[in-house]
């Protein structure tokens, strides 16, 4: 067996093993990651924010799959019982804060954001920008599933003495 399909059945074992607090945490976390992302890129209609580029259908999806696959993330930092002196180790920490940053970058309005203002221009931030931002989308995703992969694995794995 590979060790991205071990990684997968880790996984899997780990969210069959969940107890509602879990689940919860999941929902609500990705409601939160919706509304975070969301409503500054007026993804998600607002009075609060304003776009000067339509939003493009496939923010919406892209959306989706941040605010999912982030709420998972958020819900492996849910306390576990774990048997006395042990703990588990936690990987991919740094994968989902990058993750989710580049999903901000990528459905964010291209001349909104300033700094690929400065950079590029206005023209430019529409000639460069906006056609790779469905690549960072893809970056994106990919890092908030491997974030995910990887800390539901480490909840399957054996435990690490907390004296080693």
């Amino acid at each position: 067996m590979s060790s991205s399909a071990r990684s997968l059945s880790r996984a899997g074992t780990a969210l069959r093993g969940w107890r509602p607090r879990q689940w919860a945490t999941a929902g609500a976390g990705a409601l939160m990651t919706a509304v975070v992302i969301g409503v500054p890129t007026d993804v998600v209609p607002s009075p609060l924010f304003s776009r000067s580029v339509p939003v493009p259908w496939w923010n919406y999806p892209a959306l989706a799959v941040t605010a999912v696959l982030a709420g998972l993330v958020l819900s492996t930092y849910v306390r576990r019982p774990s048997p006395a002196g042990t703990e588990r180790p936690p990987r991919g920490d740094r994968l989902g804060w990058l993750g989710g940053l580049l999903s901000f970058l990528a459905v964010g309005c291209p001349v909104c954001n300033k700094v690929v203002l400065l950079l590029l221009g206005a023209s430019g931030a529409l000639s460069y920008w906006a056609p790779v931002q469905p690549l960072v989308a893809l970056v994106s995703a990919a890092l908030l599933a491997e974030a995910a992969l990887r800390r539901l694995s480490a909840q399957v794995v054996c435990p690490v003495p907390a004296s080693a």
